[in-house]
């Protein structure tokens, strides 16, 4: 499907001392949105979701985070939670922002739980579109199941990323191997995304500077990075929070509901969507607009 301009070119805002970030954006004067993805999308992922929750009166704002898409590197090296949040928070101010609802997704959807506990008067309510949840310790529930065969990308990009980079020597290469996270690593249901999809997914990572930068969440993972302040996903989020996830991604954990209910004690779900994997926003936009839509219905009735 034919993207407008303005959603496939976007805005450049300096959120911080002359660091920027790509932002795509419609609806100015609605109900505050912000739009966080993860890996391995950039803000095109949210293509589906910017002129529908304009349309329905929210101000929604998507950007690239720092080092995807189009947005700038870390001028300080840092690709941790506290980084990505002090950009959001840069991001918010500029926009004139007192408070938004922050909705995330993978990546996102950490950084999001991170922003709420950080900055938790920045935050309206939160908007989680996967099975990501605050790390706390689940007394009674079975461990994580870690299918180190799925998984095996996480130690390559964490621990070998600059090998890694250098094995992938083409943009060609470098986009095939991101295309493989909406394929064959069974995150999402055969068949979701058209070849055309994935040439518009994939197009950022042709680049190989951009293909490291995104592995460098990894390395945090594993413990080569360091982080710029603590990671504040150890405690459970008190806002209202509304949970989506995909009934065929592969990822999902076990016991889901369980640590859902603990995790976010105001949570509305989580609410399964059959049929789709681990890319709700693109695999299935209307449902997840139609559920932002009613779960602020509040907000955009107050709004002038």
């Amino acid at each position: 499907m034919a993207l407008p301009d303005e959603l496939v070119t976007p805005l450049r805002i300096d959120v911080r001392h002359g660091h920027h970030l790509a932002v795509r954006r419609r609806g100015a004067g609605g109900v505050p949105l912000l739009l966080v993805h993860g890996f391995p999308c950039t803000s095109r992922i949210w293509s589906h979701n910017l002129i529908p929750l304009a349309e329905a009166g929210f101000d929604v704002v998507a950007p690239d985070l720092r080092g995807y898409g189009d947005s700038d590197f870390a001028p300080d090296g840092f690709y941790d939670f506290n980084a990505f949040n002090t950009d959001l928070i840069g991001l918010c101010d500029h926009l004139g922002w007192d408070r938004a609802v922050v909705a995330g997704h993978d990546l996102g959807a950490m950084i999001a739980i991170d922003l709420a506990t950080r900055h938790p008067d920045r935050v309206d309510r939160l908007v989680i579109l996967d099975d990501s949840m605050p790390q706390l310790d689940f007394p009674g529930l079975p461990p994580i199941d870690p299918k180190p065969a799925v998984y095996d990308y996480v130690r390559n990009q964490g621990l070998r990323a600059d090998a890694l980079v250098a094995e992938l020597a083409t943009p060609e290469q470098r986009r095939r191997y991101i295309a493989e996270f909406y394929g064959h690593r069974l995150w999402c249901p055969p068949d979701a995304f058209s070849p055309e999809d994935l040439d518009f997914l994939t197009a950022p990572y042709g680049d190989a500077a951009r293909l490291r930068a995104s592995f460098a969440d990894y390395e945090v993972v594993m413990g080569t990075r360091p982080l710029s302040a603590p990671e504040l996903t150890d405690r459970p989020i008190e806002h209202q929070t509304l949970t989506l996830v995909g009934t065929d991604q592969i990822t999902v954990r076990n016991s889901l509901e369980e640590r859902c209910a603990l995790a976010f004690p105001n949570a509305v779900g989580p609410f399964w969507v059959k049929g789709a994997g681990h890319f709700l926003p693109w695999e299935r936009p209307v449902q997840v607009n139609r559920a932002i839509r009613a779960f602020c219905g509040d907000l955009l009735s107050s709004r002038p």
